[in-house]
């Protein structure tokens, strides 16, 4: 399938192309180029929207990437549909196509609004491709930090074409959490159970995109995150996953695209790794699970 816009797309076993891959590459990078890049430090008070309150923005820059990739990442891939944050933000009945049979593109447009409006370079477009609930391919991009991270299931995880690997052995853990500001009272006892048990904790004040990625690249051991927005995690998963990692909620399970998560959940350097951090945050592992492998660490 795929084919009409002359990209071959996936394979009968959901296998993404080189060709897709990096026509998917390169449309990111124009769009970003086009919609992002030349209004970062150049907002005006009018590009930025507050949607439920002061910490969770939108701007221009969201609004016209996601519209451009709505419109240009279908073309590529006949049959395939999209759910993008801010479509979602409008008409929530949406995140309904992660269920269904069409291959479902997962966009962030800007990951880490709230660091884009200040002029920080810590944002990223985050965009996978999700077939049958599981991601299969993902793009993270962070155009002022000069990066691009791509992840194919079975195929491995790159950044900037190297082989990424997550960490190994290393002690104390160091773990990216939650903003603080989006922290309720159960969610800082849970971390204050982490920070006793000799866990680092390094707020991800920006992108959950880069904190997965700086997981994927060995320089962290893991993410744990309490709420489940699929823009924001999908991409990451796969390429935690494709690095050597695996996810894991509360019931034992790999966390689902899908949603219907138990929270809070984490992504980790390895399996073991994932068991440890959600038993140490005491949320109620389900006694007996099987914890995943690498192969379910991102579904």
């Amino acid at each position: 399938m795929g084919d009409e816009a002359g990209v071959a797309g996936l394979d009968a076993a959901d296998q993404v192309s080189d060709a897709l891959m990096a026509t998917v590459e390169e449309t990111i990078r124009d769009v970003v180029a086009a919609e992002v890049v030349p209004r970062w430090r150049r907002l005006a008070d009018a590009d930025i929207v507050e949607k439920h309150g002061p910490h969770d923005l939108v701007t221009t820059a969201d609004r016209r990437a996601e519209e451009a990739l709505t419109e240009r990442l279908p073309a590529l891939l006949p049959g395939s549909v999209v759910v993008g944050e801010e479509a979602v933000a409008a008409d929530p009945s949406l995140l309904q196509l992660l269920l269904g049979d069409a291959p479902v593109w997962v966009i962030d447009p800007v990951d880490g609004t709230s660091a884009f409006v200040r002029g920080d370079p810590g944002f990223s477009t985050l965009v996978s491709l999700v077939v049958g609930g599981r991601p299969v391919a993902s793009w993270t991009y962070a155009p002022q930090l000069g990066m691009f991270a791509t992840a194919r299931r079975g195929k491995g995880a790159y950044l900037d074409g190297e082989r990424l690997h997550t960490a190994r052995g290393r002690e104390p853990l160091r773990l990216w959490i939650s903003n603080p500001v989006f922290r309720d009272e159960e969610e800082r006892a849970a971390l204050v159970r982490l920070e006793a048990a000799g866990v680092e904790t390094v707020p991800c004040v920006t992108s959950a995109g880069l904190a997965y990625l700086e997981v994927a690249r060995g320089l962290a051991d893991g993410v744990a995150f309490f709420w489940e927005a699929p823009w924001d995690h999908s991409a990451g998963l796969l390429l935690v996953s494709e690095a050597g990692g695996a996810s894991l909620t509360p019931a034992g399970e790999p966390f689902r695209v899908a949603g219907g998560n138990r929270l809070p959940f984490t992504v980790t350097r390895d399996a073991a790794t994932a068991e440890r951090v959600v038993r140490t945050l005491g949320v109620g592992f389900a006694e007996g699970a099987k914890t995943p492998g690498q192969e379910g660490g991102a579904r």
